[in-house]
């Protein structure tokens, strides 16, 4: 054999024995289960929406200029949407933070040193009688390099761990963006629904005010009776409450949009405008394939792929770190020498770090990173329950209401049948005004309920939007 091999294998006996003698890992379960991930989703419309669903800006599809103006209030100025920002931000800089441990790092340093040496150690033989030691300046300057190899990949899983978190953040920006939109456009269509019904309560209070001057005007004359007063004077009394009732519905909804748009220094000025017409059937998929359009799904499966570099990152961990060092300097005793030639020094130094006994750190390391991946497949498998069920839940309602309202205008048409024979016998001299006014208030009130469910069937569409995600896509790749 020769030496060269025989020193080369002495010189591998040492790396051979530290490699054995690291900490050792100890087998972790494997991981649960994920439920249909978001990324691996169709988001492809189904035939019968992909002309008709709202897309992200879904609220524009109401085409009114107020519901779009506080929907953008609430995206520009919502506190809620500024913390999510600043997540993504945070998130951000920390990915660049990971990044950069991947490459190498150049310094540069220079110190000065003044210092009185001791006459009685190394410097003593030199030390006079009357001063003792001597005194020196010692300079340096110079440049200092290092770089991590990570032959392992710890630090590249650091990152993608740190990107995964980039990309979990925007997805819960898109979600806090949903969730401000749909709770405006909510309380929109509410308001606009009291201010309906407002003018209905409003026809209503006419028409009783008529029965009661023509009652006055009988009474005045011995036709009628002072009960039958007493009991229209009751229901006008009723019909104020209402009035009340509705006028207070209206401040407490203005109160919250103005939270929600962050613009409790101004005024909230809101005009009555028609409520958006009751579609007559359902879409015709309601599947999974929607779903992928959910941020809070992506969110979830964003924490996944986050979680699973950290493992990657963590089992990396119990190999050894190999680091690469120079340094090129000035070095001098007397600053009067530091920049002379024979002051240059350098060196290069190659490092190795293997862990071999740690008391468990690396393995409880493990742990944590294991779990908290198994908690984020856990915490989205939960999510994707919880989306079904609540586009299960919406698109029943939904599709109720629908039915409801057709009922309902049904009821209103055979009320107005009643109107209008009542107004032709008015017509026809043998029925006065108030029998007329008295024949319309049952038809002003069913138009009450038909607001009702109109404004309901509003409210359930737009749940159901925001269900289904609201028409987000995730473009990132």
């Amino acid at each position: 054999m020769k030496r060269t091999a025989i020193v080369a294998a002495m010189l591998s006996l040492p790396l051979a024995a530290v490699l054995v003698g690291c900490a050792p890992s100890h087998d972790t379960d494997g991981p649960l289960k994920q439920q249909l991930p978001a990324s691996h989703v169709d988001n492809t419309l189904p035939v019968a929406l992909q002309h008709g669903w709202p897309q992200s800006n879904w609220w524009q599809d109401y085409h009114d200029p107020q519901l779009n103006n506080l929907i953008t209030s609430a995206l520009n100025n919502a506190p809620d949407m500024q913390v999510a920002q600043q997540r993504i931000r945070l998130a951000e800089a920390q990915a660049q933070m990971a990044q950069s441990q991947l490459g190498p790092e150049v310094n540069f340093g220079a110190n000065v040193e003044r210092q009185k040496m001791s006459a009685e150690g190394l410097m003593g033989p030199f030390a006079t009688e009357e001063g003792g030691g001597p005194w020196y300046t010692n300079g340096t300057l110079g440049l200092t390099a290092g770089w991590d190899l990570d032959l392992w990949g710890k630090n590249r899983a650091l990152v993608q761990s740190r990107i995964g978190m980039v990309k979990a953040r925007s997805a819960e920006l898109a979600q806090t963006r949903q969730v401000l939109a749909s709770s405006v456009a909510r309380l929109y269509w509410q308001w606009q629904t009291e201010a309906a019904i407002k003018q209905v309560l409003e026809q209503i209070k006419n028409e009783q005010n008529n029965i009661i001057s023509v009652d006055k005007a009988l009474y005045s004359r011995g036709i009628t009776s002072s009960v039958e007063g007493a009991e229209n004077d009751i229901n006008v009394s009723k019909t104020d409450q209402n009035l009340t009732q509705v006028a207070g519905n209206m401040k407490e909804i203005e109160a919250r949009l103005m939270a929600l748009t962050n613009s409790q220094g101004s005024s909230m000025t809101l005009h009555p405008v028609a409520l958006p017409a009751v579609k007559t059937q359902m879409p015709a998929s309601l599947g999974y394939d929607l779903l992928a359009r959910r941020p809070d799904l992506q969110e979830a499966n964003w924490y996944i792929q986050s979680s699973m570099s950290e493992v990657e990152a963590a089992k990396a961990a119990f190999y050894p770190d190999i680091n690469l060092m120079a340094f090129l300097q000035q070095d001098a005793l007397h600053l009067s020498d530091l920049f002379r030639h024979s002051a240059n020094q350098m060196g290069v130094t190659a490092g190795l770090t293997l862990p071999i006994f740690d008391s468990g750190r690396l393995n409880a390391n493990l742990d944590i990173a294991d779990a908290q991946r198994d908690l984020s497949v856990a915490n989205y498998n939960k999510a994707v329950v919880d989306a079904v069920n609540q586009v299960a839940k919406t698109a029943s309602q939904v599709e109720t209401l629908m039915e409801k309202n057709q009922q309902q205008q049904q009821v209103i048409k055979d009320a107005d049948r009643v109107v209008q024979q009542a107004q032709a016998r008015l017509a026809a001299g043998i029925l006065s005004g108030s029998r007329v006014s008295m024949a319309k208030l049952p038809s002003l009130q069913e138009q009450i309920d038909s607001l009702r469910l109109q404004g309901q069937w509003v409210d359930a569409s737009i749940q159901l939007t925001s269900a289904l995600g609201g028409g987000y896509h995730y473009t990132g790749k």
